[in-house]
């Protein structure tokens, strides 16, 4: 199979219509062998009451990344995917810009996959490292 990073980019834009992703105004912008990156404005509708991002809404991305880079590695037609555990270090605060987060496969079984994102700043300082467990459920209604 040939890799489209335009089709996957478009596609995973596109599935994040009407969503909380469109929301967080969450935007895939990278995607390749084994990784997919999005993007999230940071401003006072991702804030916490004393102005920094919400550790909350870096778990949103997060776990938006990651889910939907496990869609690379199943059969969307019979298959789906649900996150069914995540975890969140917070290591550094934001007030205001943009936030990247980058999920890349730890472990990629026929029914689970486990990955890392690692959230960062434009200056490429990591903000939240963050680890996300997919479940792969067969599609009951096909």
């Amino acid at each position: 199979m040939i890799f489209d990073k335009d089709k996957v980019l478009e596609f995973c834009n596109a599935f994040s219509k009407n969503t909380l992703m469109e929301t967080l105004k969450i935007e895939f912008i990278d995607a390749g062998e084994g990784f997919l990156s999005a993007k999230m404005p940071v401003n006072s509708a991702v804030h916490q009451p004393m102005g920094l991002l919400h550790g909350g809404a870096s778990v949103a991305l997060a776990e938006s990344v990651g889910s939907a880079a496990s869609h690379f590695f199943i059969d969307a037609k019979n298959q789906e995917v649900r996150g069914i555990e995540i975890s969140a270090n917070h290591l550094k605060s934001i007030r205001e810009g943009v936030v990247f987060g980058t999920a890349r496969i730890i472990h990629k079984g026929k029914s689970i996959h486990l990955w890392e994102i690692k959230i960062t700043d434009e200056d490429g300082n990591l903000i939240s490292l963050c680890k996300l467990t997919n479940m792969v459920l067969t599609k009951e209604n096909k």
